[in-house]
């Protein structure tokens, strides 16, 4: 096996355990990041992701985000958030991130999270 995917392989068993894990321990919080991950995958059907900094970080030519679980959201981080515009309300005073904590299921969020997503794409292609 090459040594990309065996790292492709690596990381896809560093996420099912991170997901498995969250499953059994926080089963709220893991339907909410199924939710959101399911909705980046739904937009970018070719997103690359990789498990780093204890959460999925999600890329396509570059980083742009990624899921993060704390104590009492998740977090959907945006690596360059302070380029987006939307409804929903973003939180971070740092030079480029953004981030939106998730404390439960809204379905009534996802229009807008799809909105930041295609606004992603765009950054992506400049």
């Amino acid at each position: 096996m090459s040594k990309s995917k065996k790292n492709i392989v690596q990381t896809k068993n560093q996420i099912d355990k991170f997901i498995k894990e969250l499953r059994t321990s926080d089963f709220e919080k893991y339907e909410i990041l199924i939710w959101l991950r399911n909705i980046v995958w739904d937009t970018f059907p070719k997103v690359n992701e990789t498990f780093k900094y204890g959460g999925i970080v999600f890329s396509l030519k570059e980083n742009f985000g990624g899921l993060f679980v704390s104590k009492k959201h998740v977090s959907f981080e945006f690596s360059y958030g302070y380029k987006l515009t939307s409804k929903l309300k973003l939180e971070g005073t740092g030079k480029y991130r953004r981030h939106l904590k998730v404390t439960h299921l809204n379905k009534e969020m996802k229009k807008d999270l799809i909105s930041l997503l295609e606004q992603i794409r765009l950054l992506d292609d400049d």
